[in-house]
């Protein structure tokens, strides 16, 4: 394989810190947990059992949302992580997608997401920094030293993390650009084929479905009539606008990274084909061969979200193709 990085990312769940264990064991770099509140449960939850159940694999969320918590809140939470799971921590920012989406509202401006991390690096190195108008310092910690890494797909966000971060994540995109860290991480979602395995099988479905689903969601969220592109887009939109506007919002996002929803299927099953294309969905030869293509472009770190209902065995088949 190449010198990229395999981690996972995970939507947390009471089974999370079990997974975690898993991939551990089985080679995986770090594991990441979502902070989609209206979503998922708690991430630091989630992330404080994991670090009682593992040794050596990295820990973060990806990606905190700035608006949803305090930055002291969230600077606690980090410190406390690191304090569980020394050397092994590691926290993404963002702007937010489902973050904020489901909660009915847009992402962040970016500029208030890097006001948010100044400051947030400033309390985790015990400094002192001003919040809404008011002197703030982690009185009774230690300065803690994790890596603050920006997820951001566009150029501002890119802007961001050449000016502040300790590294770049990018959303199925990878992260290219001058002046960027060195620390280059992509996430995926997919599973890994068996050859000639049917791209509308059950099984591919459930544990890819959603890599498929979520390019329907983000292209509403983006301009509804884009997803007419899509197969079955138009009656995926219809059936979605059936839907209150005021609540379609969390029409959209049902399931969001976690199943195909009833509402999802039929898309998701007419644009099946696209799978290959839109996610990192292949043979183990395949896998392989773009894996070796993410590393020459500069990617140092892969993390993949498995799916369906047996995640051990997706987190095997995936270190299996690369490992």
């Amino acid at each position: 394989m190449t010198a990229v990085n395999l981690s996972c990312a995970l939507p947390p769940s009471r089974d999370t810190a079990e997974q975690i264990a898993i991939a551990e064991k089985l080679g995986y770099a770090r594991a990441w947990c979502y902070d989609s509140p209206a979503l998922y449960p708690d991430v630091w939850m989630a992330l404080g059992l994991a670090a009682h159940q593992t040794a050596t694999i990295g820990l973060g969320p990806a990606v905190l949302v700035p608006s949803l918590r305090h930055p002291m809140v969230n600077a606690a939470a980090i410190a406390g992580l690191a304090d569980l799971a020394p050397g092994r921590v590691a926290a993404a920012i963002g702007a937010g997608f489902t973050g904020r989406y489901t909660l009915g509202r847009r992402a962040m401006r970016w500029s208030d997401v890097a006001d948010y991390v100044r400051v947030l690096r400033s309390l985790l190195r015990g400094e002192e920094a001003s919040w809404e108008g008011a002197a703030i310092k982690m009185l009774e910690r230690d300065p803690v030293d994790v890596p603050l890494i920006i997820a951001g797909d566009g150029p501002k966000g890119r802007a961001v993390a050449a000016e502040l971060g300790d590294g770049i994540f990018g959303a199925g995109l990878p992260p290219l650009g001058d002046g960027l860290p060195d620390w280059r991480g992509i996430l995926l979602f997919g599973t890994v084929l068996d050859e000639g395995e049917d791209l509308r099988s059950d099984r591919v479905i459930a544990a890819a479905g959603h890599a498929l689903a979520v390019v329907y969601h983000g292209l509403y969220e983006r301009s509804p009539e884009a997803v007419d592109a899509m197969p079955g887009g138009a009656q995926w939109r219809a059936a979605i606008e059936e839907v209150p506007a005021e609540r379609r919002h969390l029409a959209v996002h049902e399931g969001h990274l976690v199943r195909v929803t009833e509402r999802d299927r039929p898309a998701v099953l007419a644009g099946a084909d696209l799978l290959p294309a839109v996610s990192f969905t292949g043979t183990a030869a395949q896998l392989r061969e773009r894996a070796a293509e993410l590393a020459e472009a500069g990617v140092t770190e892969i993390a993949i979200q498995p799916g369906g209902p047996d995640i051990a065995g997706e987190l095997e088949r995936m270190m299996a193709a690369l490992g």
